[in-house]
């Protein structure tokens, strides 16, 4: 019997983050290239995507590419990012189909023409589908957006067009490439690893972090059922104290 059998579909968190961890020790625990276990996560992420189209969560964000990861060897980089292209390419119809709508957060200048032009492309595709979005943080880091919205803010104070007083968390949220989108309830990393990775830093204040030992190219459907449900078994309380939560 399939876990989401068990889950409350009225309680699900309607927005998931992902950090996809384990494709590289997952391609050396089966002797091949680097490259290969990232090829392989592909599959993972079709079966999440099916995973919260059931659950009905409405936005899903999936850490792709960071800032960092241009540090890694330059033949890793340039197969991901033609895997990338070619990914995107081959998604549309399946995206359509399930009527995901593809976003993406980023500093996308850095990403190499053809990675934009398909992205742009698909987004454009998928533009009018509304049960899902998927949203690909592609070079990417928490330093970088809070950085930048700051920058922006900086701007519009030196412009007259706001005073410093006006700064708030409501403004500042606006500045963040997600302002759009609620802050993500649920923050799964895979491949055993317990660190944040400098991603949504600032959106992430209150969700709940699930970490699990399953390297991402291994990560199943029902493994994500089990994340919402652990999830669903935990009590929420953004500084309260229980009693208040049953007033």
């Amino acid at each position: 019997m399939s876990l989401l059998n068990k889950i409350k579909l009225d309680n699900c968190p309607q927005h998931i983050a992902i950090i996809m961890d384990g494709n590289g020790r997952w391609a050396k625990q089966h002797g091949e290239v680097r490259l290969f276990g990232h090829s392989s996560g592909v599959e993972a992420v079709r079966e999440v995507l099916k995973g919260c189209v059931d659950l009905g969560v409405k936005h899903l964000t999936l850490y792709a590419f960071s800032t960092e990861n241009w540090n890694r060897p330059k033949e890793e980089v340039d197969g991901l990012m033609n895997l990338m292209v070619e990914t995107i390419a081959n998604e549309v119809d399946e995206l359509n189909s399930n009527s995901v709508r593809l976003r993406s957060i980023g500093d996308e200048s850095k990403l190499p023409e053809a990675c934009r032009n398909e992205l742009n492309a698909a987004k454009k595709e998928t533009l009018k589908n509304d049960k899902l979005d998927l949203i690909l943080a592609l070079n990417y880091s928490a330093r970088w957006e809070i950085l930048n919205a700051t920058q922006n803010i900086a701007r519009k104070v030196e412009k007259d067009e706001i005073k410093a007083s006006d700064i708030d968390e409501k403004l500042f949220e606006s500045e963040l490439t997600l302002s759009d989108v609620p802050d993500p309830e649920l923050l799964i990393r895979t491949s055993g690893e317990y660190r944040l990775s400098n991603f949504l830093l600032w959106q992430i204040a209150y969700a709940e972090l699930y970490f699990t030992d399953k390297l991402w190219p291994d990560f199943e459907r029902e493994d994500l059922f089990e994340a919402v449900l652990n999830y669903q078994n935990r009590e929420r309380r953004f500084g309260l104290v229980s009693e208040q939560l049953v007033k």
